[in-house]
């Protein structure tokens, strides 16, 4: 079983953002589509994976899969709370259902 929290874990270590939604409204989600982006990079934050497509191999995802690193969740929560981000979230979550969620980069024990 993998560690639950690691309360010496490097403040270093970095932050993932991992999503997985239904896109519900499509107009409307287009309006986030087209500026998410710009704050992302400018938080330094990398897309790794964005889009539809992913493939269900075990349960029930949805189509949309986002996964998103930054150098530290702290980064990754300053990008989250951002006035920039903040401005156009109602565009995800007023047009998509699913699940988001926030963690740490994993680094082998030993």
């Amino acid at each position: 079983m993998l560690p639950q929290n690691n309360p010496t874990k490097d403040k270093h270590m970095a932050g993932y953002l991992i999503a997985n939604y239904k896109i519900t409204n499509e107009e409307g989600y287009q309006n986030y589509i087209a500026t998410v982006g710009a704050t992302i990079i400018a938080h330094g934050g990398e897309i790794l994976v964005a889009g539809p497509g992913s493939e269900a191999v075990e349960g029930e995802p949805n189509a949309v899969t986002v996964v998103l690193k930054f150098s530290s969740k702290d980064t990754l929560r300053a990008w989250y709370d951002s006035p920039e981000y903040q401005e156009i979230i109602h565009h995800r979550t007023d047009n998509t259902e699913g699940t988001l969620v926030f963690a740490d980069e994993f680094v082998m024990p030993g």
